[in-house]
C-alpha cells in the first residue's frame, strides 16, 4: 500500500492535515489510527463529556508513574483512542492562547510560529458566526472547518460568576479568543447544532468524502527508515504486520505520549535509552521525551441555596431527560459542555499577561462523574499556566504494545505550590462577592477550616488532578538546538522525509485547552509540507494591561 503522505494518528492535528493535504486532489494521503468510531451518543452529545474519556473503548488509558512530589499518586492521563483523537473525548473548550505565549515561541528558536504568525491559521480553521454571541469579529475566522460557539448561559450562576469578578477588581472581556484575553467573560466551545464538532466531524469526514483519503486502521508500530530517510509505517493489524509505504513523507501527529513513542521504536531518540532497549540507533536525539508539561487544576467547590445547578438533573430520570431531549432536538443541557463562562486573570502585579486559568461549572463533580457532595453547588476549575515543572515519556520495553513510562515531576517546583496556594485564595475572595451572596452556602472544598499554608498544601497534594493538557515531548526549535526535536517546519531533525506535527512540538506549554492549538499546528504544518509560502503576519497587538509595567517596578 502506497501514498503520496502517511499521517500517524486521526486526531486534533491528523484530521486537519487529512484535510488540508488533500484538499487540491493531487495527492493520495493515508491517515493511520488504532481506535474505532466515534459515533454514540457519549461522544456526540457534548452534555455526556465525562463518559467516553473513562471509558477503555475511547481512552488509551494511560497513568502517571508515582509522582514523586505527590505523595505517590498516580494521575489519569487520558488521550484519545478513537476517530477524532482527543477532541473527541476532551471537554469541547476552545482557547486559542494568549499572543504572548508563541513569541516565547517563536524566540526560543521556532522561528514563524509568533503570535502574527499564528493568528492567520486560527483565523482560517475557524467557523464563527457573531451573530447573536458577540466576539471580537475583526480577529475570529468565520469560513474554517472548526465550528466555535457559545452556549446560552442561561443558568443565572455564570453571569453571577463573570459578575463576581469585576467586583473583585478584574477586568471584563466580551472574547478572550480575541484580541484582549484578560478577564472574565463567555467560554467558547467547539459545537455546532447540538453535537460534538471533534475534529473529525470538522476535518475528516469531509476529506474522506473525496477519493484521495484513506483510513486504515491499526497499531503504528514505527518508521521504516532506510539510507536516513523515512519511507513507510510498519503497522500492526491483530497478529498481522504489514507496511504501508510513503512517496513523499510520513508524519507523526499520535499524541505527546506516543509521538515519541513511535519516534524512540524507530531509533530517534536518545542513543543510550534506545540501546537499553536493543533499539538500533537511526539519530541520537536527546530530546525525544523529555520536555513533557501540562496545567494541573483544582476543583474550589460551594454549596449553593437555591436550587439553580445542574444537580436537578443528577439523577436516573434527570439524566433520561437530559439524554432523551438531545437525542430528539439537539438541544437542552445536553447540547452543552456547560462550561459557559470563564477567566484569564494574572496572579500578581507585574506579571504581563494572564497565568491563571478559570473555569466555571454550576454543578459541584468531578471529570470522572463522581459528585463530592450530594446538592446543589457549582464549581471553578482553577489553576496556574505556566508551571516551570518539567516530565519525561520514556519507553518500558521496545515492544510497541507496551505503554511509555510518563512521568510529569508535578509540583516539583516551590513556585508551583505558592502559584496553586494563591489560586485558592484568590478563588474564595470571588466567591465571597455580593453576586455570589444570595447562592453561597459554605465552601464544599477544601472548606473553611483549611487556611494556613501548611493545611493548603495538604489539600492540594491530595486534591490536585491534571487539566488533560500534556505538550511538548517533541520539541520544536532550531536545528542546531541539541534538545530540540523537530525544526520550524516540523521537519526531524537528523531524518529526511518525516515531520512530527501535534502538540508534542509545543516548546511551551499555551495559556489555556490545547485542541486549538493542535488545530492550529495542523493548519500551519500542511503549509509547510506542501511547501507553500506561510499565510501573512498579522499586524494585531494583544491586550496587555496597561500598568503591568508600572506594577512591575
Amino acid at each position: 500500500m502506497t501514498a503520496d503522505y502517511i499521517i500517524i494518528g486521526a486526531g486534533s492535528a491528523g484530521c486537519t492535515m487529512a484535510y488540508r493535504l488533500s484538499e487540491d486532489g493531487t495527492k493520495k494521503v493515508t491517515v493511520v489510527e488504532y481506535g474505532g468510531s466515534d459515533w454514540g451518543p457519549f461522544i456526540q452529545m457534548p452534555g455526556a463529556l465525562s463518559y467516553p474519556m473513562n471509558m477503555a473503548r475511547y481512552d488509551w488509558g494511560y497513568r502517571s508513574e508515582p509522582e514523586p512530589f505527590l505523595d505517590g499518586r498516580r494521575l489519569a492521563a487520558p488521550r484519545g483512542k478513537v476517530i477524532g483523537g482527543s477532541s473527541s473525548i476532551n471537554g469541547m473548550v476552545y482557547v486559542r492562547g494568549h499572543a504572548r505565549d508563541y513569541d516565547y515561541w517563536a524566540a526560543s528558536g521556532a522561528i514563524g510560529w509568533s503570535g502574527a504568525n499564528v493568528l492567520p491559521y486560527f483565523q482560517r480553521q475557524e467557523n464563527w458566526n457573531p451573530s447573536g454571541q458577540g466576539g471580537d469579529r475583526s480577529v475570529r475566522g468565520n469560513n474554517g472547518p472548526l465550528y466555535v460557539k457559545r452556549g446560552t448561559r442561561e443558568n443565572p450562576l455564570n453571569k453571577a460568576f463573570v459578575e463576581a469578578g469585576r467586583q473583585a477588581g478584574y477586568q471584563v472581556t466580551n472574547d478572550y479568543n480575541g484580541i484582549q484575553q484578560e478577564g472574565f467573560g463567555p467560554m467558547d466551545q467547539t459545537v455546532h447544532k447540538g453535537v460534538r464538532w471533534s475534529a473529525a466531524n470538522a476535518y475528516l469526514r469531509p476529506a474522506q468524502k473525496r477519493n484521495n483519503v484513506e483510513v486504515v486502521y491499526g497499531h503504528a508500530d514505527r518508521v521504516i527508515i532506510e539510507n536516513g530517510r523515512a519511507i513507510g509505517v510498519e503497522i500492526t493489524q491483530g497478529e498481522t504486520i504489514k507496511k504501508l509505504y510513503a512517496k513523499h513523507e510520513v508524519i507523526i501527529a499520535a499524541s505527546t505520549f506516543n509521538s515519541p513513542a513511535i519516534l524512540m521504536r524507530s531509533g530517534i531518540g536518545p542513543a543510550l535509552h534506545l540501546r537499553e532497549h536493543g533499539i538500533s540507533v537511526v539519530a541520537d536525539r536527546a530530546g525525544v521525551g523529555q520536555n513533557l508539561m501540562d496545567h494541573l487544576e483544582l476543583y474550589i467547590q460551594v454549596k449553593s441555596t437555591k436550587p439553580v445547578t445542574l444537580f436537578r438533573y443528577w439523577n436516573l430520570l434527570g439524566k433520561a431527560f437530559v439524554g432523551t431531549k438531545w437525542l430528539f432536538t439537539g438541544q437542552g443541557p445536553g447540547a452543552s459542555n456547560q462550561f459557559e463562562s470563564a477567566a484569564f486573570i494574572r496572579s500578581r502585579p507585574g506579571i504581563e499577561y494572564p497565568d491563571i486559568q478559570y473555569h466555571f461549572l454550576p454543578i459541584a463533580v468531578r471529570y470522572d462523574g463522581q459528585a463530592a457532595a450530594e446538592g446543589h453547588g457549582f464549581q471553578a476549575h482553577v489553576g496556574p499556566m505556566r508551571s516551570e515543572s518539567r516530565g519525561s515519556v520514556m519507553l518500558t520495553s521496545a515492544d510497541p504494545k507496551e505503554a511509555p513510562k510518563i512521568q510529569f515531576n508535578y509540583m516539583s517546583r516551590e513556585q508551583d505550590w505558592e502559584d496553586f496556594r494563591t489560586c485558592i485564595r484568590l478563588t474564595r475572595e470571588i466567591f465571597c462577592q455580593e453576586a455570589f451572596a444570595k447562592y453561597h452556602g459554605g465552601e464544599i472544598q477544601p472548606g473553611e477550616a483549611i487556611q494556613t499554608d501548611e493545611q493548603l498544601n495538604g489539600f492540594i497534594k491530595e486534591n490536585v488532578e491534571s487539566a488533560y493538557h500534556p505538550c511538548g515531548t517533541c520539541k520544536m526549535g532550531a536545528s542546531d538546538d541539541l534538545t530540540a526535536v523537530v525544526d520550524p517546519e516540523c521537519c526531524v531533525i537528523g531524518v529526511d522525509n518525516l515531520r512530527v506535527a501535534d502538540s508534542s512540538i509545543f516548546p511551551r506549554i499555551t495559556n489555556g485547552n490545547l485542541n486549538g492549538p493542535s488545530i492550529m499546528v495542523g493548519e500551519k504544518a500542511s503549509d509547510h509540507i506542501l511547501g507553500r509560502d506561510p499565510l501573512p503576519a498579522s499586524n494585531m497587538e494583544p491586550w496587555v494591561h496597561p500598568k503591568w509595567e508600572v506594577e512591575q517596578r
